[in-house]
């Protein structure tokens, strides 16, 4: 199995908004769902989230990966939570991108920042989408097992 759960209520991004998806519960439902295919009685799977509360609620994440290691001039810290698979291995190295620093020190990736002025649902899709070479990847390394 390879999961991408949700990661709207997970992610450290969103950490301003995390008293109240906590009071209302939204963060312990994606939690639990998470904690639900970390249970998952089956001898592999890989879990994909970005830097986010389950390395202090659960465990560190096997490895993080970044795009620009699969052939996209973009960093995004993508964290891979493993059971039974390997590590990945980077397959296409290229340049890290354009990044800017936000207003709080933070360094972040040009794409990133573009997709700020999309509307929020346009928004949501662009900043989860997985990167084709990272899928790539996954198949190639994993497919075989």
């Amino acid at each position: 199995m390879i999961a991408h759960p949700p990661c709207t209520h997970l992610a450290v991004s969103g950490a301003r908004h995390f008293e109240k998806k906590r009071a209302d519960g939204r963060q312990q439902e994606g939690i639990d769902f998470f904690m639900a295919l970390a249970r998952a009685a089956i001898p592999r799977y890989a879990i994909e989230n970005p830097i986010g509360i389950m390395s202090n609620i659960w465990r560190k994440p096997d490895q993080i990966i970044q795009p620009w290691q699969y052939g996209h001039s973009v960093t995004k810290s993508t964290c891979l939570w493993l059971k039974g698979l390997p590590a990945l291995t980077p397959t296409d190295i290229v340049d890290k991108g354009v990044t800017w620093t936000a207003k709080s020190g933070k360094r972040m990736s040009q794409w990133y920042y573009d997709s700020s002025c999309l509307n929020p649902k346009e928004r949501e899709k662009m900043r989860n989408k997985t990167f084709q070479g990272i899928a790539d990847a996954m198949a190639q390394q994993w497919g075989i097992l």
